[in-house]
């Protein structure tokens, strides 16, 4: 019997989990409030609807008799749609509302490491008194990271030192209509991430990733949900030593320890620091860009992991081909604080797949020196009748695959310049060799090397 697999959510971590089941012995359905069509090709059925309402997503997975749900954004988790889907006997990979305050509550997260002593938690707060939020800026011996506690799609975040000075940080808590917020030690170091595929009380961790959370090229600019992203071919980043990867490991090993119920990815965020990781964040979800980046190179069929999890077994090993990615948005004009919507896309997509010339095992024509792929995903986009329109976020992506990063970069640098670009913004500079360099340098003068 095939498996009947709704895939919820329409941006393009989504339509890389679609690729990643197009393969499989499954039959897959989709539901988002955009059209993404990029998945809508893959999918037998295409419906869009509010994910953030339980009863309409259990509605049309009842009517599509699904037996797997794959749940991609975080605002589904929070809403509980993972629970009422497993209340109508549809086994979601995606935790329950509960198990996902490890990523909708901040000020959860970090309680939830301190009483269960996990390791790299740094220094914290929790205040829903923002007057008291400003004296303890003022009285703490050091920079602060502002952390509104609920979620904010990755731009809510305000360092001091770095992005604001502590007068501009209390400017911010005081204008904000958060209701709470989380004050925590600044981190310094290089930021990367390592994604869990996590069921019935076991793990698999996919290669590290490093995203670009700024805007502007240089790491400049306000934060975005992400302009890009890398990983080598190897577990570790450049700027790492696999034992470093190995300590984040252990970092996640205790979290999934002390979530005894949790099923889904648990996505890390680390910053190393020159005494080795320390958390940053969890996300109860893959992350976007990051799961473009691991799931192209994942051999292993997705579909068996979603079935050992919905059996009650452990998540089968993974197995990822040894190559690098380099993953760079396409963002519409003004993106992220005044974003132009209702753009319409022009993306040549038969150009995209012919940017990489052939080897034996890829298609074009001439022979390259190294394999490789380009990959586009669409991501907020919106299709209808006459086209493929900006919605206020990102709009498509392209990824290199190759076997270095300078490859990937390279393939994704070329897939852009003929994909189009026309009223969209990228940073160019994700994956280039200096600042990859620049990250290796920045921890090497940390380490004091």
């Amino acid at each position: 019997m095939r498996e009947h697999v709704l895939l919820i959510g329409g941006g393009g971590r989504e339509h890389a989990i679609a690729r990643a089941l197009e393969d499989s012995e499954a039959d897959l359905y989709a539901c988002a409030g955009n059209k993404n069509p990029g998945i809508a090709r893959i999918a037998v059925e295409f419906e869009t609807l509010e994910t953030t309402d339980p009863d309409a997503v259990v509605d049309y997975a009842e009517e599509i008799d699904a037996t797997i749900a794959v749940i991609g954004p975080e605002a589904p988790l929070e809403a509980g749609v993972a629970d009422a889907l497993e209340a109508a006997g549809v086994y979601p990979f995606g935790p329950k509302e509960a198990d996902a305050r490890i990523e909708t509550d901040k000020a959860f997260q970090r309680r939830f490491m301190a009483e269960n002593d996990i390791p790299g938690c740094p220094d914290f707060e929790t205040f829903d008194d923002m007057d008291a939020a400003c004296d303890y800026i003022d009285e703490y011996d050091g920079d602060l990271a502002i952390k509104p506690a609920g979620l904010t799609g990755g731009k809510g975040v305000k360092v001091i030192g770095d992005q604001v000075t502590a007068e501009e940080g209390k400017e911010y808590i005081r204008e904000s209509d958060y209701d709470r917020i989380v004050l925590e030690e600044r981190l310094i170091g290089e930021e990367f991430t390592i994604q869990a595929f996590v069921a019935n009380g076991e793990f698999r961790t996919a290669p590290a990733v490093q995203d670009h959370k700024r805007a502007y090229e240089g790491d400049e600019g306000p934060n975005t949900g992400g302009m890009g992203s890398y990983s080598d071919a190897t577990p570790a980043l450049p700027f790492m030593t696999a034992e470093e990867y190995d300590e984040a490991v252990e970092i996640i090993a205790a979290t999934v320890d002390a979530l005894e119920d949790y099923r889904g990815i648990l996505y890390g965020q680390f910053m190393l620091t020159e005494t080795g990781p320390r958390v940053v964040e969890f996300n109860a979800r893959f992350g976007d860009p990051e799961a473009m980046n691991t799931l192209p190179v994942l051999e292993t069929d997705f579909l068996d992991v979603l079935t050992a999890a919905r059996n009650g077994e452990a998540p089968p090993e993974l197995e990822f081909a040894p190559q690098a990615t380099v993953c760079k948005y396409a963002v519409p004009d003004g993106y992220p604080t005044d974003p132009e919507a209702g753009a319409k896309v022009q993306v040549d997509e038969e150009s995209v797949a012919r940017s990489v010339r052939a080897t034996e095992s890829s298609s074009g024509d001439e022979p390259r020196e190294s394999a490789g792929d380009a990959l586009l995903y669409y991501a907020s986009v919106d299709e209808r009748d006459d086209g493929i329109y900006t919605t206020t976020s990102r709009s498509f992506a392209v990824v290199g695959v190759a076997d270095s990063i300078a490859e990937a970069e390279e393939i994704a640098e070329d897939a852009l310049a003929v994909a189009g670009e026309e009223g969209l913004r990228i940073r160019h500079d994700i994956g280039k060799a200096d600042l990859v360099q620049q990250r290796i340098d920045h921890m090497n003068e940390l380490r004091g090397e």
